[in-house]
C-alpha cells in the first residue's frame, strides 16, 4: 500500500547528508530499523524506488530520514537533496530484517548507520541507557561522519569511528576488519549488528566468525 508523505523540512547534516521531516499520515506502523521503498512524487520519478530507514520513532508524529546524496549518480538522492517544504513522495509498506536483540555491537558504513539510528534512539529512551553498546562506524573521512555528535552524546553509548581515506585523521585509519574487531568484540556477549553494501556485510560477517562469534548473533542488513 503506498503512502504520500509531504515534506515539512529538509536541513543538512552532512556536506551531503540531509535529515528529512515529513507529516505522518495515519495507518503507518513500524518497528525501529524499518526501511520502506521510497520514490518522488513527480512525473519521470515515480518509478524510482529506493529503501530508506526510518530514523523517527514508530510513536512519533512526524517521519523523518537522514539521507545521504550521491551526486555523480545523478539519481533519486540527488533529487532527494533538492527537496523543498511542500514537496512529496511516495512510500510503502515498511520491511526490514535489523530490529533490536538485546545490547552488543553496532557495525556500519556509511549510510549503512541509519538503521540504528532509532533502534538506539528507542533503547535509550527505554532503558535510559546504552550501557553495553558500541557502535563501530567507518566512513571515508571524518566530515562524512554521519550524526557524530548525536552518537557521541547518547548516554553509555561508546564510539568507535574509523576512516578510510584520510590518513591525517587522528581517529582509527583503514576498514574494519578481523584485527579491529577482535580488540571491540568479545564474542558471546552480545549481539552483532551490521548494515553496510554487500561486500562489507560478507567480509564482515566472515571477520566476526573467525573471532569466535557465533552466526546466531550475527544480524546484518545490506544497504547500499
Amino acid at each position: 500500500m503506498a503512502h504520500s508523505l509531504t515534506l515539512k523540512s529538509i536541513e543538512p547534516v552532512t556536506h551531503d547528508t540531509n535529515h528529512l521531516v515529513f507529516e505522518k499520515p495515519s495507518g503507518i506502523e513500524f518497528k525501529p530499523g524499518q526501511a520502506v521503498d521510497l520514490t518522488l512524487d513527480k512525473e519521470g520519478w515515480r518509478d524510482e524506488k529506493r529503501p530508506f530507514t526510518f530514523t523517527s520513532l514508530p510513536e512519533d508524529d512526524t517521519l523523518e530520514f537522514v539521507i545521504k546524496s550521491y551526486p555523480d549518480h545523478d539519481g533519486v538522492t540527488e533529487q532527494i537533496g533538492q527537496l523543498k517544504a511542500g514537496d512529496k513522495v511516495l512510500i510503502d509498506d515498511p520491511w526490514g530484517a535489523i530490529e533490536d536483540k538485546g545490547p552488543g555491537w553496532f557495525i556500519a558504513g556509511g549510510a549503512g548507520v541509519t538503521p540504528f539510528i532509532a533502534i538506539l534512539k528507542q533503547r535509550l529512551k527505554d532503558k535510559g541507557t546504552l550501557e553495553g553498546c558500541k557502535l563501530i562506524f567507518s566512513n571515508k573521512t571524518e566530515k562524512d561522519i554521519i550524526l557524530r555528535d548525536t552518537f557521541e552524546s547518547m548516554k553509555g553509548l561508546e564510539c568507535v569511528f574509523t576512516v578510510t581515506d584520510q590518513e591525517d585523521s587522528p581517529l582509527y585509519t583503514g576498514e574494519i576488519g578481523k584485527e579491529m574487531l577482535s580488540q571491540h568484540v568479545t564474542p558471546g556477549d552480545g549481539k552483532c549488528y551490521v548494515c553496510g553494501p554487500d561486500a562489507m556485510l560478507d567480509d564482515i560477517s566472515a571477520c566476526l566468525k573467525e573471532i569466535g562469534v557465533p552466526e546466531d548473533d550475527i544480524i546484518t542488513e545490506e544497504f547500499d
